[in-house]
C-alpha cells in the first residue's frame, strides 16, 4: 500500500480559543513525524476531562496554553505514515483506535509497564498526552505516535472504537481495585466510566456490583442489571451497608471525583477493603485517616490505562463491556458547541456523546 492516501491540505478542527470560548476553524492538516501516523478521525467521544479542560479547570496544565484542540477518545483509519511507522506493521487504510499517553518508553515506570506514569511527562520530545498537553482528535485528522494506536477488530465499528479508551480506563481502575472472584464491589458515580467499571468488575469476577449515584444515570445502571443506591434518597453509606449485612464492600471503585463521594467511598468499605479512585476532584478532599489506619483500608489512584487497550477489545467485541449501550447522542463536529452543552446538561439524558468530524 502507498504511504499516503488522498489527503486535503486543510481540515476542520475544534479550537478552544480561551476557557469557554470555542469555534470550528479550517486549519492545515498536520504532518506525521518519525514513528507517527496521520489518521482520518471517523468518531470521537466527549470525555469529562474534555469538559473540564474547555472550562479552564486545569490552568497551565491541561492544556499548557490556548488556543488548543482537545479530544482523545477516537477511532479512524490511517491516512499517511510518518518515517519509520511502516516498520511497526502499519499501513495506510488500517482501522485503528487511539489512546492518549505517548510515553518516553525508557524511564523506570515505562520499562516496568506503567507508561501512564511516565517520569518524563510533558517533556518536549519525550512525552505527549494527546488532547491534554498536545493537540487532540477533535478534528478531521489527527497525528499520533505508533505506541498509541491499536488495530480495531473487524467486529467493532468506528463508534465502538471511539469508546475503547474509556473502556480501557474502566478496566484499569478495576485492576487497580484488585477485585477477586466473589467480591462485593461498589461503584460511586454512574457516568460512563462508572457504568463501564461495573462491567469491568464483572469481568474480574465480582459477585455483586452496586452502583451509587442518582438520576437517569442510576436508572441506566439498574437497566444494565446492577444493584443501585440512590444518593438523592439520603444516607448512601447506610444504604450500602444495609445491603451488605452491615459489612460494607470489599472494593469500591470511585468514578465521580466528587469530594463527598470520595469520602463516602471509604466509609462504604469493609475492614481491610480497597478503594481505587479514577475521578479527579478539582478541590481538596478531607480523608478520615484514623479509620484508614485502624481498619487497614487501602486508597489507590488509577490514572488512564496501562496496557488495557488491547485487553479490553475482546470484551467489547463479545459484549461483556457494553460500550454501545452508553451512547445517547451523536453530533457533527460543526455542532460541537451544542454537543458540549448537551454533555454538560444533567437534564439532557446524556451519558456518552459521539462526534463525527
Amino acid at each position: 500500500m502507498p504511504a499516503v492516501s488522498a489527503v486535503s491540505a486543510t481540515m476542520q478542527a475544534l479550537v478552544i480559543l480561551d476557557p469557554n470560548r470555542l469555534e470550528i476553524q479550517e486549519v492545515p492538516v498536520p504532518t506525521p513525524g518519525a514513528n507517527e501516523v496521520l489518521a482520518r478521525v471517523r468518531a470521537v467521544s466527549i470525555c469529562g476531562t474534555d469538559a473540564h479542560l474547555i472550562r479552564g479547570d486545569y490552568p497551565g496544565f491541561w492544556p499548557p496554553s490556548f488556543p488548543f484542540t482537545p479530544g482523545h477518545e477516537w477511532a479512524g483509519e490511517i491516512a499517511a505514515l510518518g518515517p519509520g511507522a511502516e516498520r511497526f506493521g502499519w499501513a495506510v487504510g488500517d482501522r485503528v483506535a487511539g489512546t492518549s499517553h505517548d510515553a518516553c518508553g525508557v524511564c523506570r515506570e515505562c520499562v516496568e509497564g506503567r507508561y501512564n506514569l511516565c517520569e518524563n511527562y510533558g517533556r518536549e520530545g519525550l512525552h505527549r498526552q494527546y488532547g491534554h498537553n498536545v493537540q487532540g482528535a477533535d478534528a478531521t485528522y489527527v497525528v499520533q505516535g505508533v505506541k498509541t494506536i491499536f488495530a480495531l477488530p473487524d467486529g467493532l465499528s468506528f463508534e465502538d472504537g471511539a469508546l475503547i479508551d474509556p473502556a480501557s480506563i474502566a478496566l484499569h481502575v478495576a485492576n487497580r481495585g484488585g477485585i477477586t472472584p466473589g467480591d462485593t464491589v461498589a461503584i460511586t458515580g454512574a457516568g460512563a466510566i462508572g457504568l463501564l467499571a461495573g462491567d469491568a468488575a464483572r469481568i474480574r469476577g465480582a459477585g455483586r456490583v452496586i452502583v451509587v449515584g442518582r438520576g437517569y444515570r442510576l436508572v441506566k445502571a439498574a437497566a444494565m442489571g446492577f444493584e443501585t443506591v440512590n444518593t438523592a434518597a439520603g444516607d448512601a453509606v447506610g444504604a450500602l451497608r444495609a445491603m451488605t449485612g452491615g459489612l460494607g464492600a470489599d472494593v469500591v471503585l470511585e468514578c465521580a471525583g466528587v469530594p463527598e463521594l470520595i469520602q463516602g467511598a471509604l466509609a462504604m468499605l469493609h475492614r481491610g477493603g480497597r478503594c481505587a479512585t479514577v475521578g479527579i476532584p478539582t478541590v481538596g478532599v478531607e480523608i478520615a485517616m484514623q479509620r484508614l489506619v485502624l481498619d487497614e483500608l487501602e486508597l489507590v489512584g488509577s490514572r488512564a490505562s496501562a496496557g488495557e487497550m488491547r485487553r479490553v477489545m475482546p470484551h467489547v467485541e463479545q459484549g461483556r463491556m457494553r460500550v454501545r449501550e452508553l451512547v445517547t447522542h451523536r453530533f457533527a463536529l460543526a455542532d460541537y458547541a451544542q454537543a458540549l452543552a448537551t454533555f454538560n446538561d444533567r437534564s439532557s439524558g446524556a451519558i456518552k456523546i459521539l462526534v463525527a468530524p
